[in-house]
Parts: C-alpha cells; sequence; structure tokens
C-alpha cells in the first residue's frame, strides 16, 4: 500500500482476472495479502491507453495520472481517514468541513461520496477508455451508503466496473456480495513471500520474523518493517511486557499495541494447551505454569473490549500505560504457580 512494485503473485492474479468478463469484482480476504495492490493493478490496466500482458504500461497518461491521484476516469471511495493515509485527494466540501475543524476524517465510507460516485458513473468517459470505481475497504461502507450502490452495482451505466476490495467481506450485505464476481485473495508460499521480502531490503533474519509476526501475510510484514519494528524489538516483546516495559512500544499506535498483545495472548493459550505458537518463537515466551488458561482466556475478553473501543478519542499515552499495565498483571498471574492455583 505503500507504493511498491506489485509482488508476483499479485501481478498473477491481475493478469488471471482482467482475462476474464465482469464489470463488479468483490476481492476479499484476510488482511496483508495485497487487496489494494490488487485493486490499484486492475484499475490501471483497465484504463491504460496501452496495457499489454494484463498490466497497465505505466507509462502513458492514463497511468501517471493515477499515480499522481488525478485521473478524471477514476473514482476512490474510502473513509476518509483511508484517503488520507493513502495521498487520495478529499472531495471540496469534505476537505473544506475537516479544514474548519467542522468535523473530523469519517473513518466510514460516507453516503455523500457513495452519491457522488453514482453520478460519476452516469458521467461520459474522459479519456475514453471507460471509468472505474474502488471501493476499499468495502466492509466500512454502512448500510445506507452499501444500498446507494446496489442498483449501480446491479445495472452500471455506460462502461463504469467495480472493484471493490474487503479485508472482512462476511459485514457486506449480501444483495452487495450476489452482485460481484468474486475473488479470494491467494496466500503467496513462504518461500516466495521471504523472497520478495528481500527484495525489499530486508534481511533474511528479519524478514523470517516479521512474516511469523503477520501470521505469514508479506505485506503486512512490510507495514512492520516500515513502523520500525525489527525482528530483535519483536522477540523481547513477550517478557518486556511480563516487565510491564512500556519502552517496548514506544512510538506505536493504540491499535498496533493492542493487535500485538492479541497474538501473544494467543500464543500463550496456544502453548498452555501444548500447541506450537504462531507469531512468536517459543522461548521468546514467559513460560504459564499449570491452569494459567483462565487468566488467559481474560486477557483475550479486554483485548476484545480494548478493540471495540479503539476509534475513542483516548489520550494515546495513557492508552499504552493501560494496555502494558493490563498484560503485565494478566501474565504475572498466567506464569505465577500460585496465582494461577487460586
Amino acid at each position: 500500500m505503500s507504493g511498491r512494485p506489485s509482488a508476483p503473485w499479485i501481478a498473477a492474479q491481475a493478469a488471471e482476472m482482467l482475462a476474464q468478463r465482469g464489470h463488479a469484482w468483490l476481492l476479499h480476504g484476510p488482511s496483508g495479502l495485497g487487496q489494494y495492490s490488487l485493486a490499484m493493478d486492475m484499475l490501471r490496466a483497465w484504463l491504460c491507453h496501452a496495457p499489454a500482458a494484463g498490466a497497465g504500461c505505466g507509462e502513458c497518461v492514463s497511468c501517471h495520472a493515477i499515480t499522481v491521484r488525478t485521473h478524471a476516469d477514476l473514482f476512490v471511495l474510502m473513509p476518509e481517514t483511508d484517503m488520507l493515509a493513502l495521498g487520495w485527494p478529499l472531495g471540496d466540501k469534505a476537505q473544506s468541513e475537516i479544514d474548519d475543524k467542522k468535523r473530523k476524517p469519517s473513518r466510514e465510507i460516507r453516503v455523500d461520496a457513495m452519491r457522488e460516485a453514482v453520478e460519476f458513473s452516469q458521467r461520459t468517459s474522459a479519456m475514453g477508455r471507460g471509468k472505474a470505481v474502488l471501493v476499499f475497504p468495502a466492509e466500512r461502507m454502512n448500510h445506507i451508503s452499501a444500498n446507494a450502490l446496489l442498483k449501480t452495482l446491479e445495472e452500471p451505466p455506460g462502461d463504469v466496473k467495480f472493484v471493490l476490495a474487503s479485508e472482512a467481506a462476511h459485514q457486506l450485505l449480501a444483495t452487495v456480495r450476489s452482485r460481484c464476481q468474486g475473488h479470494a485473495m491467494r496466500w503467496p508460499g513462504q518461500d516466495q513471500a521471504l523472497h520478495w521480502m528481500a527484495g525489499q531490503g530486508l534481511d533474511t533474519q528479519t524478514a523470517q520474523t516479521l512474516l511469523r509476526a503477520a501470521g505469514g501475510r508479506p505485506e503486512d510484514a512490510m507495514l512492520l518493517a516500515e513502523r520500525g519494528i525489527d525482528a530483535a524489538a519483536w522477540a523481547l516483546l513477550p517478557k518486556a511486557m511480563l516487565r510491564g516495559d512500556l519502552a517496548a512500544v514506544q512510538g506505536w499506535v493504540a491499535s498496533e499495541v493492542v493487535t500485538a498483545l492479541h497474538k501473544l495472548c494467543h500464543d500463550m493459550q496456544l502453548t498452555q494447551q501444548g500447541a506450537a505458537p504462531r507469531f512468536f518463537e517459543a522461548q521468546d515466551l514467559p513460560v504459564a505454569a499449570a491452569g494459567a488458561m483462565p487468566a488467559l482466556s481474560q486477557w483475550g475478553r479486554d483485548l476484545a473490549q480494548a478493540t471495540r473501543t479503539m476509534d475513542h478519542p483516548f489520550n494515546p499515552g495513557l492508552m499504552h500505560e493501560s494496555l502494558v499495565g493490563q498484560a503485565r498483571i494478566a501474565l504475572a498471574h498466567a506464569c505465577s504457580p500460585t496465582r494461577t492455583a487460586t
């Protein structure tokens, strides 16, 4: 999502899909598998003046316009927070409201933006290659905005194509899913993912550790690297949480802390049941005492509650302190034979 060249497994999926007919696609699967990257490859090819081998040429006026976020025949529907993070311009009215402090950027796809997209789909193509609409993450449409899209998805006016990309397609209206051709994102093999990550400048140890930390999802692993999380920091995190070391998550946003603690809790529960951990190496985890599962389960429930309140305007420093303190207490109970026995 940061402008890197598409990974080979993304390019292969794009070529396969572009060879098929259809006006609306739904790309779905867990985060980190490249939904946004695949959607962008499809959009470039659809709008390119000289597409070749199932891809945009990268050099024509159309490809350049997409790169600089100014293509007249492309409408991007995202939550305003995501638009700003990815460098897509907001509409004049929305940008003015945010600049004037009348409201904060929306974390949902607003119905006003959806209506603009529907109106856009009815216009004549400016560059003569048809029009395209991207919806990402599609699960951020509320019921009103999703329903506003339905009729256009079913009967698109003129030469317009839609690509909806989702990391939680089960949250979409069934009527939206039924109007799209579905494509399940493919997991790359570990060797393929590690080779690609090495090509992005990561050493072997860091690539292996971060790919494991991301649950085998290479784009999520690269995001960890871009945020300054290295192999050593990830390996030291579990025991740092046992000590209540707030410095271990310094500079992280609250959602990153919650996600990392979820993974730690999950791995502790796996080892308690005699299974291998998924996100951390076994030797990096604190040793849980027999009977630790109740403490770990309660911690998991507390983290789930924290996830549901991530959008609230908490003080970041206090939020980090609370999460790390909660982790320290939970791990202390889980690792103490005396406490877990009571």
